[in-house]
């Protein structure tokens, strides 16, 4: 992972992947921008984050998908 930038912690939001130094999840950013935000709508909202930070955030759920695991999309009622 890119110096840490994405860390997990069991207290710390329950232990879902965050950027470091932040509460801020990987969850939270990826919802963002599959809700069609931009990078810079992000970190204008997010003073904090950084382009690497988000960024980082990608790769680690690229990678997490790598992972030999079915994914059942469920069809969504008419």
């Amino acid at each position: 992972m890119k110096d840490q930038l994405i860390q997990s912690h069991p207290n710390i939001m329950m232990g879902k992947p965050v950027v470091a130094g932040t509460r801020i999840t990987v969850e939270l950013i990826l919802e963002k921008l599959g809700a069609g935000e931009t990078v810079e709508q992000i970190l204008e909202a997010h003073p904090r984050l950084t382009r690497p930070a988000i960024l980082a955030a990608i790769e680690f759920a690229a990678q997490a998908l790598r992972a030999d695991v079915v994914y059942p999309v469920l069809e969504q009622a008419a």
